[in-house]
């Protein structure tokens, strides 16, 4: 039997990794790494870095995958993505046969929790369903972006009795549902303005992060309606500077005298 680990490792910076999963990259003999090149290669880096500050025994070793490319034209948003991810699958599961004993453990390092839009749990229901290898895995929760957000913008997610809404920015542009006060949006377009612009008229505020925990760490915050062009020409530039874009928002509808408390 061979275990996997996906591993929360926080959303960007070191500190925040972390016990529990300190703890669990000590026991992993195998990282396995689906590689990028080019724009998002400083996530790739930060992850071997996450390895070098925190494992005590140097006798780990790193696997890395060819990262599959995904069909961003796809009509089928869903669709695409599941055919994605059965490729991750499929690189994965040859690489643990070949590089991973039996009783071995391998580990996959998570950017942010594992548990919110992220693929890796889904991958490693994928192969234990295919039932070629026999696999157990745990999962390590880590420190989101939307935990980072609110922490650097020193703001509670919810307000008092309220729910908060949790969408991409895909399905933002879409619309929200009714009496929707609290949005928190992640998976924006990098290459085009945020999702929210329509919105810019709607008595909203918003709290933007981008690269949160990283040195390029960049935050706006404020009514819409003021602030949306400068975070979307904000935004163009720095994908042109770091060659790409990773940001989450919250937007807060206002009221007469202010949010809720």
């Amino acid at each position: 039997m061979r275990t996997l680990l996906a591993i929360g490792i926080g959303a960007g910076d070191p500190e925040f990794v972390t016990i529990q999963a300190v703890n669990a990259l000590n026991t992993v003999d195998v990282f396995f790494v689906f590689d990028k090149q080019g724009p998002g290669i400083d996530l790739s880096q930060a992850r071997r870095a996450v390895c070098e500050r925190y494992i005590r025994d140097p006798r780990y070793r790193v696997v890395e995958l060819a990262n599959p490319s995904r069909d961003r034209a796809a009509t089928e948003y869903a669709g695409a993505v599941r055919d994605w991810r059965d490729k991750r699958a499929e690189l994965l599961e040859q690489a643990i046969e070949a590089e991973l004993p039996d009783g071995g453990r391998g580990g996959i390092l998570v950017w942010g929790d594992p548990t919110l839009y992220d693929s890796t749990i889904r991958v490693f229901d994928t192969l234990v369903e295919r039932g070629r290898l026999q696999l157990d895995y745990q999962v390590i929760p880590g420190i989101s972006s939307i935990s980072a957000l609110a922490a650097r913008h020193r703001i509670p997610l919810n307000q008092v009795a309220a729910p908060v809404h949790v969408t991409t920015g895909r399905r933002l542009a879409q619309g929200l549902p009714d009496n929707t006060d609290d949005v928190l949006v992640m998976l924006d377009r990098a290459d085009a303005d945020l999702s929210c612009t329509y919105l810019r008229e709607g008595g909203w505020h918003i709290y933007w992060g981008a690269y949160l925990g990283t040195e390029h760490e960049a935050l706006r915050a404020g009514p819409l309606a003021g602030v949306i062009d400068e975070i979307n020409h904000a935004r163009r530039e720095l994908r042109e500077q770091h060659g790409w874009l990773m940001d989450t928002y919250l937007l807060r509808r206002e009221w007469p005298f202010g949010p809720r408390e």
